[in-house]
C-alpha cells in the first residue's frame, strides 16, 4: 500500500511543544497547499464551511501500544486515545475552510505541525459525519472539553527528538 502526499499543511507550529491537541485548540490559522495537479479536485469546495483533513503524523514516534494520553494522567490503549504515535501514522482533523485562492486553501482550527504532508480533503457534512445517539465517550467523559485549552507537551516526541514516555 502506497500513499503519496497531495499537498502540505502550512501551520505557525515548528515543534510539537504548545501546540494544540484537537483542533479546537484555539482557533489558530494555516494554509494547505495542495499540489496543482489536484486543483480541478477543489470545485464546489468552496462552498463547505468545514473539510475533514488526513495527513501524515510525519515526525511522530514509533507506535506504542499504551499512551498517556494529553487530556488524561492514566496510561490507556492507544485505540482509546488519538495520540499520533501509531501503527498507520495518519492524523484527522475537522478544520474550518476560510477561503480558497488557486490551489491554497486558507484553514481554521488548525492543530498539526508546519509541514504536514496531506493525504486527503473530504467535505465535513454533519448529517453524515456527526451521527445522532453518541451518548458514551469512555475515558474522555467530562474531559472532552479541556481540549480547547490543552496544549501538547512533547511527550510523544518526534524524528527530531528523543523525548517521549519511558
Amino acid at each position: 500500500m502506497d500513499f503519496e502526499p497531495i499537498g502540505v499543511i502550512r501551520t505557525p507550529f515548528l515543534a510539537q511543544i504548545d501546540m494544540p491537541v484537537q483542533p479546537s485548540g484555539g482557533q489558530v490559522n494555516g494554509r494547505i497547499e495542495l499540489d496543482p495537479e489536484w486543483i480541478d479536485g477543489l470545485c464546489d469546495l468552496g462552498g463547505f464551511s468545514h473539510l475533514i483533513v488526513l495527513y501524515h503524523f510525519h515526525c511522530a514516534m514509533n507506535a506504542r501500544m499504551i499512551v498517556t494520553p494529553f487530556l488524561d494522567d492514566r496510561p490507556r490503549g492507544l485505540f482509546a486515545t488519538r495520540a499520533p504515535t501509531r501503527p498507520n501514522p495518519i492524523g484527522l482533523s475537522v478544520l474550518r475552510l476560510h477561503r480558497i485562492d488557486g490551489n491554497i486553501l486558507e484553514v481554521g482550527d488548525v492543530d498539526m505541525l508546519d509541514q504536514t504532508p496531506l493525504l486527503d480533503i473530504k467535505p465535513y457534512v454533519p448529517e453524515f459525519d456527526h451521527p445522532g445517539g453518541v451518548i458514551r465517550t469512555g475515558w474522555l467523559e467530562g474531559k472532552a472539553l479541556t481540549a480547547h485549552t490543552a496544549r501538547s507537551d512533547g511527550r510523544f516526541g518526534t524524528k527530531e527528538s528523543t523525548r517521549g514516555e519511558p
